[in-house]
């Protein structure tokens, strides 16, 4: 039986790109899914490639690479580290390296990309972001551990720069920018937690505490959903990946005025731990 799959190339998914609308020289926050996009010849390197001749030299490329699993083991649950383990993982866990460190549960594209050459990654153990070309040095800097995804992060510094947001085979519930409007705005239920991270300071590994939001992406979608009901979206496919092409700041400031009206208390578990 012939095989009617199509094999897509970097040509293919930048033309894909440029058609859903991503410009040269602009600063793109991207969150992906390999397998969404078909049989790619390059995989996720060639998906890298793709983005940025879309965006071009003067573009800038961002991605999350968070690494949640540099955090208390008291609420880890997935799995969930045994009572017994807790001290030892918090005295010897290793301390975050922005080189070395790897990504959890962002997918194989980000993974890649934090490790590309002329890309620079935050200073952040938990939720650190990568990014390439023209305002990518300034973006990931000084990321302070709190407020994580706040003004002064890396999402701040992409609202201020205008950037568009590419959910490419992911939905709304994988959209870290909504975060931002988490930080900005007054809802029922918002909490401050204490989360802990292994850090080096001074040139020493230290087990970290700090005050953060209780941020929560569980009613994300909803928030993505009735903004694209009042607001729109570019829509459009790379490769077989449905995707979605948005102006970051225009859905962070929805999602501030959407998240004090619809998001009740009961979806903040304040005993919760990180």
């Amino acid at each position: 039986m012939a095989n009617n799959r199509t094999l897509r190339t970097v040509e293919t998914m930048t033309r894909d790109l440029q058609k859903l609308g991503v410009t040269a020289g602009a600063t793109l926050i991207v969150h992906s899914s390999l397998k969404s996009l078909g049989s790619v010849c390059g995989g996720p390197v060639a998906v890298i490639h793709s983005l940025m001749a879309a965006l071009g030299p003067s573009g800038t490329l961002v991605m999350p690479t968070q690494s949640t699993n540099l955090s208390d083991p008291a609420g880890w649950e997935n799995p969930p580290a045994p009572e017994a383990w807790w001290d030892t993982i918090r005295r010897s866990m290793p301390a975050y390296d922005r080189d070395l460190t790897p990504t959890l549960g962002m997918g194989i594209i980000p993974e890649t990309f934090r490790k590309g050459p002329g890309v620079f990654r935050s200073d952040h153990p938990q939720v650190s972001f990568a990014a390439w070309g023209e305002r990518a040095r300034s973006i990931v800097a000084d990321h302070a551990l709190a407020p994580s995804l706040g003004d002064q992060s890396p999402l701040g510094k992409l609202y201020n720069a205008d950037a568009r947001i590419l959910l490419l085979g992911v939905g709304h519930d994988s959209n870290t920018s909504l975060h931002l409007a988490e930080y900005r705005a007054a809802y029922p239920g918002k909490a401050q937690v204490t989360k802990f991270a292994p850090v080096v300071r001074n040139g020493r590994r230290e087990w970290a505490s700090f005050e953060d939001i209780d941020y929560d992406s569980s009613d994300f979608d909803a928030i993505g959903r009735d903004f694209e009901q009042r607001h729109g979206v570019l829509r459009g496919k790379v490769g077989e990946a449905d995707c979605v092409l948005a102006s970051q700041r225009s859905m962070v400031d929805f999602a501030m005025n959407w998240l004090p009206r619809y998001r009740p208390s009961s979806l903040v578990d304040s005993d919760r731990r990180e």
